[in-house]
């Protein structure tokens, strides 16, 4: 199965709401294998659809550190909310960038598999927080849009600056 490239911050991409998944067919199995082969390929926890360019509500977990323990959501709404905290996070369309923000650490979450089916989940700990975080990319929102005001200027005026020596570079 094909990894795929992450798209990367300012990419305006990122910014585009996704739209629910109403056919379980092949062309959706093929999106979750080739998220789970592209999550694979890095270091990171998860990874949502919108974040290799497609529009579908689908995201992929695995925390176990050795890719045994997948988990896919496919349009995952949160049903319950809990035991608010600060918390860090990164992300892989962010290269570089880590920041602090509140998450719920407990949550329950109503989402469909491969094959359509519903399911509910409770998740507590980074599932919780990692999960809100995906959720997040797939209406078009990105973990620093819920930093400190003064801390998005900064990352907006460093990822210019990476932008403009790219292009210098080039």
């Amino acid at each position: 199965m094909p990894q795929r490239p992450i798209l990367e911050y300012p990419d305006p991409r990122l910014r585009l709401p996704c739209e629910a998944v109403e056919t379980f067919d092949d062309s959706l199995g093929q999106l979750v294998d080739d998220l789970f082969d592209t999550l694979y390929a890095t270091t990171a926890i998860a990874l949502s659809a919108p974040q290799i360019d497609d529009r579908r509500t689908v995201l992929v977990m695995d925390h176990s550190g050795n890719a045994t323990a997948p988990q896919l959501y496919v349009n995952p709404h949160i049903l319950k909310r809990r035991a608010w905290g600060l918390v860090e996070e990164s992300c892989l369309s962010i290269p570089g960038i880590v920041g602090n923000v509140i998450r719920a650490t407990e949550v329950r979450v109503r989402a469909r598999d491969r094959d359509g089916s519903l399911f509910e989940r409770d998740l507590s700990g980074m599932e919780a927080v990692c999960l809100q975080h995906e959720m997040d990319h797939l209406a078009g929102k990105l973990f620093i849009d819920r930093l400190w005001f003064l801390r998005r200027l900064g990352i907006k005026a460093m990822t210019a600056l990476r932008a403009r020596q790219g292009r210098q570079a080039a």
